[in-house]
């Protein structure tokens, strides 16, 4: 079930894609081929598959979340592409493919990178059939755990923590705001847009905060156990660069536990939405168990 439905939103994401990022010929089209390149590169499209499940769940009807699905695949996307530059963590691989200034340079790269994040909010503001005080309250919810207070500052502690043995209430900071933050804004968004209560929009947020971290210590343990062809990009990293993570600090077996412990946390606040959550259900337990 769980591959059949992300194949379909992946279709759908990918056709949103043609739509608002076509192929053209203009005097900057090396960076549209930029842009497309690492949005088209594969992966599993996890952010806007929660967005629309919850908008399901929520009672939202058709794809009039869509737009905002493409929004936070590009934001998502931008990250990616300044993650993998030579001042950030200097990555050669993404996805089992060459890292986007590995083929277009680092300038295109950045810039790619650029025209994603704000071509993320030129289509979400192309939402129809949703009220606008909707529209506007997810944007704000979007550009919230997309910048400074969300993915940004959490990828400037993990920087400044390079090299440094940091208390692990710092690290678990730096989760929840890097990584924590697009899966926190893709389950709250999604309920905001199906006009989910307040008592809804919270069981959201706790779901995208437990599973965040999940996700993020997962990775921790597959950075070390992994092989680096299945994982589609090197392994290693984090002891390479010093970072202090949730495996350094407790050890790969206590980290399971917490993954579990997590797992079961954003499972229960599910329990909240009328709509069926099975989808969702699996596809947390699918997270947590994930090789890759």
């Amino acid at each position: 079930m769980i591959n059949n439905v992300l194949k379909s939103y992946n279709e759908k994401i990918e056709r949103a894609v043609d739509l608002y990022l076509p192929n053209n010929e203009s005097n900057y089209k090396i960076l549209t081929e930029a842009m497309r390149y690492s949005l088209l590169l594969g992966g599993k499209r996890i952010r806007p598959a929660l967005l629309l499940e919850f908008y399901k769940i929520s009672g939202g009807k058709n794809d009039g979340a869509l737009p905002f699905a493409l929004a936070i695949e590009l934001i998502h996307t931008y990250s990616l592409i300044h993650d993998d530059l030579p001042c950030m963590d200097n990555d050669d691989m993404r996805r089992g493919k060459p890292s986007n200034h590995k083929v277009f340079g680092e300038d295109i790269a950045l810039l790619a990178g650029d025209g994603l994040l704000t071509l993320a909010f030129e289509v979400a503001s192309k939402t129809k059939n949703i009220s606008p005080e909707r529209v506007v309250r997810a944007i704000g919810e979007l550009s919230h755990f997309a910048g400074m207070n969300g993915m940004v500052g959490g990828q400037v502690i993990d920087l400044q923590s390079e090299g440094k043995k940091v208390d692990i209430k710092v690290i678990e900071e730096l989760n929840l705001l890097k990584t924590g933050g697009l899966l926190r804004a893709a389950a709250k968004v999604g309920t905001i847009l199906a006009g989910g209560d307040e008592k809804l929009i919270y069981a959201a947020d706790r779901y995208g905060e437990a599973t965040g971290l999940a996700f993020q210590i997962v990775d921790d343990i597959l950075d070390i156990t992994a092989d680096s062809n299945i994982l589609g990009k090197p392994v290693g990293s984090d002891e390479k660069n010093g970072k202090s993570t949730f495996v350094s600090h407790y050890g790969i077996e206590r980290c399971r536990q917490i993954v579990d412990s997590l797992t079961e946390s954003a499972i229960n606040s599910l329990n909240e939405f009328d709509g069926d959550t099975t989808f969702l259900k699996e596809l947390t337990l699918y997270l947590a168990r994930r090789e890759h």
